[in-house]
């Protein structure tokens, strides 16, 4: 069997950065620097349901705020 056909069994966590971009990390590892829990463990398909289902936005954080006080700008005119 080729190492690409067998089953992942392994468990996951779902982490977020600073700028609220969703990603999965082996659960038994350290998150990487910048990354935090983001509450969801599983089997990677539970992981990336979770994280379709949360990260309705892919618009880093910071980039939202800029659009939304050029749009609070514009209203004040």
């Amino acid at each position: 069997m080729r190492e690409d056909e067998k089953e992942d069994t392994t468990i996951y966590k779902v982490v977020v950065n600073h700028e609220e971009q969703y990603s999965i990390w082996p659960a038994d590892r350290e998150n990487p620097l910048g990354w935090k829990d983001a509450g969801k463990v599983g089997l990677k398909p539970e992981c990336l349901s979770y994280i379709k289902e949360v990260w309705t936005d892919m618009r880093p954080l910071s980039l939202r705020k800029k659009m939304e006080e050029a749009q609070a700008k514009k209203g004040e005119s």
